[in-house]
């Protein structure tokens, strides 16, 4: 008798602690609609009232969303002076923040300090470590990825994203924006190789597929429904930014009870990343 692959999404917002409003959007999303996991910005303006609703709602899993560009740092300005200006903030640009990680020798000698930081304002929040994403998706620069690789066993960091998603499956729903989907698709494709090798050797895993990337801020519920049946993989995840519990298409999509229907009927199980962590190592 055969016998059915089990497939698994986890479910995740990205962003949590920005602000009031995504705060709200977030456990709402939770509560009324399909998500099982979140990204905390520990130094974001409100991510100690994230923190407090993470608490409030257990079974919700919470990781770290690293912030390297476009964001506060933990570290003071005068301990990363290459990193951040001196009000504490990264460079608004992703790529900018990127090269001058890679080229500055001193710049690389700081980010691993800012990342234990954040680590461990992540620990000291007492919540349990689900997974780490990053702001822009920064987290997969090489440098990145080699220091979570370095401090997986000493943070208990068990899950990284490594952003994969098929191009064309994108383009079949919503052609717009083709040439910065097609770049975003080669460069990070290209990264998502370099992180399979690193965290094959380490231990930290990563899954199948990861939808969101090329569709940042429209994971809109016509989207979803017409992406889900498209959808090959077994171990994915799907990850969105809800702003507001008021006028979101991001959040409607969460909430839609015909994109969780679908993806129940598409037989995948919806989880945590320490749900799934469980049930894989019961495989």
């Amino acid at each position: 008798m055969l016998t059915k692959t089990p497939r698994y999404a986890v479910i995740n917002a990205d962003d949590f602690g920005y602000s009031d409003s995504v705060n709200e959007a977030i456990i709402t999303a939770y509560h009324q609609g399909i998500l099982t996991n979140t990204s905390l910005m520990v130094t974001a303006d409100k991510a100690d009232s994230a923190v407090k609703l993470a608490k409030e709602n257990l079974g919700l899993g919470v990781g770290l969303h690293l912030v390297l560009c476009c964001g506060k740092s933990a570290l003071s300005p005068s301990q990363i002076p290459h990193l951040v200006d001196k009000q504490g903030n990264f460079n608004h640009s992703a790529s900018i923040a990127g090269l001058k990680y890679q080229f500055i020798p001193s710049a690389k000698q700081e980010l691993k300090q800012e990342i234990k930081a954040q680590l461990d304002l992540f620990q000291a929040t007492g919540l349990p470590l689900s997974h780490v994403d990053g702001h822009l998706h920064l987290h997969t620069h090489p440098l990145v990825l080699n220091i979570l690789a370095e401090l997986a066993p000493e943070y208990g960091i068990k899950f990284v994203r490594l952003p994969y998603e098929e191009l064309n499956l994108t383009l079949k729903l919503d052609s717009s924006n083709l040439l910065l989907k097609t770049v975003y698709s080669i460069v990070f494709r290209q990264l998502r190789k370099y992180g399979e090798k690193l965290f094959n050797k380490s231990g930290v895993k990563y899954l199948e597929k990861i939808y969101g990337l090329l569709q940042t801020g429209k994971m809109s519920e016509s989207y979803l429904l017409g992406l889900i049946p498209q959808i090959e993989g077994n171990i994915i995840e799907i990850y969105s930014h809800p702003q507001s519990v008021t006028e979101d298409i991001e959040l409607q999509g969460l909430c839609s009870q015909q994109v969780k229907y679908l993806l129940s009927s598409r037989g995948f199980e919806l989880v945590n990343y320490h749900q799934l962590g469980e049930k894989l190592s019961g495989c």
